[in-house]
């Protein structure tokens, strides 16, 4: 097995090893178009466009990723894993060109709707490809943390940049940072294009994916854990900033920079998981983590309640729940991935993707209430809530998961 970087390829990776450089790159892009949200919902916020219309606004990107990723298998098996990329990059790419100069609220969910379905095609890709060239759990583990890891600088980068970018003399043209975003993705499709990528042998013809085996208890455990997961997440990237601004009273760029931080410890999670993973077993290392956010949650919401003169300290506690949030959804994923047979891997990542949409846009609307309504001391309860679900069913699933698909 060759080593490129914090990558791991077995032997695909000696015929092409420039192969970890597109893909990192290609989370990296979704990272920051997706999780640009937070930004969007905090620069729109102050121009009267209310919190319940925000909310319903990453719908717009869920609810496309959730319907189309039942179709994304067929697309994809149609013209080949290579080109499904390249077209999802350029998509993304050329809406990103055009964003800045589009004034209108109504664009905004034409984008996050378009960014929704290339993600839908970019993350069955990729799973797809470590999938067909990993066969042992561990090494899968460790890979998908690796390769989950960019996913973390995509979103320190888009924090980082946009909040110097709103702070400076020039944050009114704050959209034209998406063509940054742009000039990246035509690079990646550029690195695609000159590398050859190993398809799967069998192809589909079905409009609909084959979800024959996908009923057993450990998947809708598998299922339900990955949906509590992603509510969590997405409590944190996309209105972390919006709580830091409205509830600890801090400016724009400062909320900015302290939930980039969230995304460094994030990385860092997923970063050292990757490198002692090898050491010990899936499931206790999965609910060591769950109980340290559940640690952490109980002292950032007796904070709240008891020292409210003291809660800029949450400032600091929110970004070190990334060490421990962070390796959990890889975990889990590499967990029931190492069981699922190779041809029903992309129907498998399809109906993950399909989930964590769900699980998003959820989470963003009942969230956006608490804004609304203003009582943003509950935010660490309500995550909290989640966190406690996950513990529960992820304790379910591991009492399960012997069984092999």
């Amino acid at each position: 097995m060759l080593k490129y970087g914090l990558y791991k390829f077995p032997k695909m990776a000696a015929k092409q090893p420039n192969i970890a450089l597109p893909l990192k790159l290609t989370f990296l892009i979704f990272s920051m178009v997706l999780n640009c949200m937070g930004i969007v919902i905090l620069q729109l916020s102050e121009q009267n466009i209310t919190y319940d219309k925000l909310g319903f606004l990453e719908s717009f990107k869920d609810i496309p990723i959730a319907i189309f990723s039942l179709f994304a298998v067929n697309f994809i098996s149609r013209f080949g894993t290579k080109k499904s990329l390249i077209f999802a990059l350029m998509l993304v790419g050329t809406c990103s060109l055009f964003l800045p100069f589009v004034e209108v609220f109504w664009f905004f969910k034409l984008w996050f709707a378009i960014i929704g379905t290339c993600f839908a095609i970019g993350k069955i890709c990729v799973y797809g490809i470590i999938r067909n060239n990993m066969t042992e759990e561990k090494s899968l583990a460790q890979t998908m943390n690796s390769v989950e890891a960019s996913f973390m600088i995509g979103i320190f980068t888009v924090n980082t940049g946009f909040g110097w970018l709103i702070s400076s003399q020039f944050g009114e043209y704050w959209k034209f940072g998406f063509m940054s975003i742009s000039l990246i993705s035509f690079f990646t499709v550029y690195l695609f294009s000159k590398i050859k990528i190993a398809e799967p042998e069998n192809k589909t013809t079905r409009i609909f994916p084959d979800l024959s085996g996908f009923g057993k208890k450990t998947i809708i455990l598998f299922f339900a854990v990955s949906f509590f997961i992603i509510f969590i997440e997405q409590s944190f990237n996309s209105w972390l900033p919006s709580f830091y601004k409205d509830h600890l009273k801090v400016n724009s760029f400062f909320a900015l920079q302290a939930s980039s931080f969230l995304a460094l410890f994030s990385y860092t999670g997923r970063t050292i998981t990757s490198k002692i993973i090898q050491r010990f077993s899936l499931s206790k290392y999965f609910m060591f983590c769950v109980m340290m956010i559940i640690f952490l949650l109980i002292i950032i919401s007796g904070l709240q309640f008891y020292f409210s003169e003291n809660t800029k300290v949450l400032l600091f506690l929110f970004p070190v729940i990334g060490l421990f949030l962070s390796p959990l959804y890889p975990v889990i994923n590499s967990k029931m991935i190492a069981k699922i047979e190779k041809n029903k891997i992309n129907t498998f990542t399809s109906l993950i993707v399909s989930v964590s949409s769900i699980s998003s846009s959820i989470n963003s609307i009942s969230i956006s209430i608490l804004f609304k309504n203003q009582i943003l001391t509950y935010y660490s309860l309500y995550i909290l809530g989640a966190v406690i679900m996950v513990s529960v069913l992820a304790y379910s699933y591991f009492k399960l998961s012997s069984d092999r698909i």
